[in-house]
């Protein structure tokens, strides 16, 4: 159930949870939201994230995944002063990432019910004046919740 308040601008709670979100900041992920539903996450593979030479770990994506998932999902929430935390996720990895890729994570929300939100997710290694390659796939189920059971709520709803 969605708190009574008018919901604060999507733009202001967007940048009040990248302000929060220091696992995205280490990771150099940065976030941006087109409109509600939608959330798009950019990074580059680092040596941090390397598994073996010039390989990204498994786990990097899966983080990403996550990230991009519930983002569109969250964003999504936020329109009704909710918040969202992961239920599951499943991945597809299709192909090898290397140092220095550059990677976009593009997730949409593909079903909010009352209760659980569904979201959809490609991961894609662009580069300059190439076609963007798809490298994982991912389908993700998120829990509703109102805003006010979290600290976060402090932060946007004032």
């Amino acid at each position: 159930m969605s708190d009574s308040r008018p919901a604060p601008e999507l733009a202001a709670m967007v940048a009040a949870y990248n302000h929060m979100n220091h696992y995205g900041r280490a990771n150099g992920m940065a976030l941006t939201v087109p409109e509600p539903g939608q959330a798009e996450y950019r990074m580059t593979v680092r040596d941090e994230h390397l598994s073996s030479p010039n390989t990204c770990h498994g786990g990097v994506l899966a983080g990403l995944m996550d990230a991009a998932l519930g983002a569109a999902a969250l964003s999504l929430a936020f329109t009704t002063l909710e918040f969202v935390s992961t239920v599951e996720f499943k991945m597809n990895y299709l192909h090898a990432v290397h140092l220095h890729d550059v990677l976009v994570a593009r997730g949409a929300v593909d079903h909010a019910g009352n209760t659980l939100v569904v979201s959809s997710c490609v991961i894609y290694r662009v580069k300059p004046g190439q076609e963007d390659v798809a490298v994982a796939r991912g389908l993700g189920t998120f829990n509703r919740y109102p805003a006010t059971k979290r600290d976060f709520a402090k932060l946007v709803l004032q």
